[in-house]
């Protein structure tokens, strides 16, 4: 038999005889096809991953084969190529446990003093030398550590050494402000940029084929990413643009097979170097590390495909110590991650709960609703489990509407159409006329509490998960005389056809502005705990109300306890809550939650996500509270 390389393509040529049906049979798994009229068998795709398995297989199996000079120019390609990358994962090994080239640490320790204005912490270093070193790496470091600054001085030393002259960034929309600010913070320049998401589609996609005027740092999302993936490979193609690609908040990519995932994975390899950031490695499997390193090194596959069944059996086991043993070898070395408790912040200080109670019209309505969904528990064995687990949930969420603004009664719960305040007209006109009748306790108490923030001249941000709850939260703090702004979902994020409205990250920049006078900013954890920075200016936070959403929950505990200034402010945080009601229920089960969490964090290779206490969580409530 003869071996060939055709077009990218593996060719077997004059059939050996000698090859039998289970040969045929592993050849047909690895993807080959008979070609009748040619009379031989060939791999469409994956050459270099396949081929040297190929051969293993034949010299086990004693059957004999010629190679092509093509052949072997490939393979002496993939053993060069298998050398590299084994030296490199044999360098961040190294790295990592402390034994490393003193004399090109020392550059790039020199590197960073000349030219990045940001003095770094120690971790930070380490993390952009890591990265340096990788070539193509990633950080999974917590959030509120500095990944975006390590990224950033890496950029810069690559871009002065002329191997790349652009940074493009995929992410959510909420990381495209502080890609912006910290690039100058950081760099000490602003850059000139673009952001490839929303406005004109077709100005949009105009920007991939210009052949000069590239801007040193494009902003782009997940979704537009793949409406435009083909033009953003023709972009990189473009012998003028040298891209580093960084995908930001990685774990939106976790899905394999995923739209988003295949799109990020289409352009990886026509970007100069690349980088993942993500503070949450692995969301739910082990699988949600395969797109990460395969984006990283599409023409190594870290992993390997023996390795991912072996992972997935290990995983059914939740055997996380075997698991351990196979991924740190493999992919332990590319990536670098910095825990909360490295990061030398000082204290998180968690206030006791202010135990509030009810004024008179929202006590009547708390206690009535419960009252009925008492009585509707009693007859849900009636209905089916999918109808009972809807109706539960929309309970829950009345539950917490009461605990937020009474009002909030009226409007409509998605997939929840129980009228719980039906044939009750007393109820119904407390309900509808609540703001002629009384504000909530809790905004009387909040008003109070802000009045004393405003007389120490501390800058204080409010969470309320109801949007109109904020609502009603800006509009008394304005008749009390407060300058405040609130980001909620409708809050625009800056775009390129954005100039005049008011945008998240222009509210952000003058909020964190030390010198402003925009003081107070009421937030919707849904909207504003990802990827914003608040720590600068502000140390102060109010939760007015609480859901049993544990990721959203820690999310917005690091807004304001994050490196570059949480060294030298404690954060402290502040509830208000209801006495007699689920108030009490939500925030242990919050604390219970999140000290699992970090518990589970610790370690490198431990399945975890920042939802993954949150399934049933609402029902699971209901079942404690009601049916308990």
């Amino acid at each position: 038999m003869i071996f060939d390389i055709l077009d990218d393509k593996l060719v077997i040529r004059q059939i050996d005889s000698k090859l039998k049906p289970r040969h045929k049979s592993q050849l047909s798994d690895w993807g080959f096809t008979r070609d009748s009229k040619e009379n031989y068998l060939r791999l469409d795709d994956n050459v270099d991953t396949i081929l040297p398995k190929f051969l293993k297989y034949f010299d086990k199996s004693n059957i004999e084969y010629f190679l092509t000079d093509s052949c072997k120019s490939l393979i002496n390609e993939i053993l060069k190529k298998t050398d590299w990358f084994r030296e490199l994962i044999g360098a961040g090994r190294k790295f990592k446990e402390g034994e490393f080239d003193k004399e090109h640490f020392a550059e790039h320790l020199k590197f960073l003093n000349r030219n990045i204005p940001r003095k770094l912490k120690e971790h930070q270093i380490k993390a952009s030398y890591h990265l340096y070193l990788m070539g193509n790496g990633a950080n999974f470091s917590v959030p509120g550590s500095g990944k975006t600054t390590v990224v950033l001085c890496v950029y810069e030393k690559l871009r002065l050494q002329v191997k790349v002259n652009t940074l493009f960034v995929v992410g959510p929309p909420a990381c495209f402000g502080p890609w912006k600010d910290e690039f100058k913070a950081v760099l000490g320049r602003k850059p000139s940029y673009n952001i490839l998401a929303g406005g004109k589609k077709s100005q949009r996609k105009s920007e991939y084929y210009k052949s000069d005027d590239i801007s040193e740092l494009y902003l782009t999302t997940f979704q537009t990413l793949l409406n435009d993936q083909n033009e953003v490979c023709t972009f990189f193609k473009n012998r003028k643009v040298n891209a580093f690609l960084v995908i930001d908040e990685a774990h939106y990519i976790k899905q394999v097979n995923g739209n988003w995932a295949n799109a990020v994975l289409k352009i990886a390899n026509y970007s100069k170097y690349r980088c993942v950031l993500t503070g949450t490695p692995i969301p739910n499997s082990y699988s949600d590390l395969y797109n990460l390193f395969e984006f990283l090194w599409p023409d190594n596959n870290p992993i390997g495909s023996e390795n991912k069944a072996r992972l997935q059996i290990l995983e059914e086991r939740k055997d996380y110590e075997a698991a351990s043993e196979i991924l740190e070898p493999s992919v332990g070395p590319l990536f670098y991650r910095v825990r909360k408790s490295e990061l030398g912040l000082k204290p998180q200080i968690f206030h006791d709960p202010e135990i509030l109670r009810m004024n008179p019209y929202e006590r009547k309505v708390y206690d009535a609703i419960t009252k009925k969904i008492r009585n509707y528990a009693k007859d849900d064995f009636l209905k089916n489990i999918e109808l009972v687990a809807k109706l539960r949930r929309g309970r829950m969420i009345r539950l917490r509407q009461c605990l937020s603004y009474t009002k909030l009664l009226s409007t409509v719960i998605e997939d929840y159409d129980e009228d719980i305040i039906a044939d009750e007209s007393d109820l119904r006109y407390v309900i509808y006329n609540y703001d002629k009748l009384e504000i909530p306790s809790k905004l009387s108490y909040l008003i109070n509490l802000v009045k004393i923030f405003q007389e120490k001249k501390e800058k204080v941000v409010i969470w309320a998960h109801f949007i109109n709850t904020i609502r009603l939260i800006e509009k008394k703090f304005k008749g009390a005389g407060f300058y405040c702004k609130k980001i909620i979902g409708e809050t625009p994020i800056e775009r390129v056809s954005i100039n005049e409205e008011e945008t998240r990250e222009k509210i952000i920049i003058e909020f964190v502005d030390k010198e402003s006078k925009l003081d107070i900013l009421l937030a919707n954890p849904a909207a504003c705990a990802e990827s914003i920075s608040l720590h600068k200016a502000c140390r102060n936070a109010i939760y007015y109300d609480l859901s049993y959403n544990c990721a959203q929950y820690l999310q917005s505990l690091d807004r304001i306890h994050r490196v570059g200034g949480s060294e030298e402010n404690p954060a402290h945080y502040f509830f208000l809550q209801y006495e007699d009601t689920i108030d009490s229920d939500i925030i242990n089960n919050l604390k219970t939650k999140a000290k699992k969490m970090y518990d589970i964090i610790e370690g490198d290779y431990n399945i975890y996500s920042l939802d993954m206490f949150e399934d049933g969580d609402e029902l699971t409530a209901y079942e404690r509270l009601f049916l308990g």
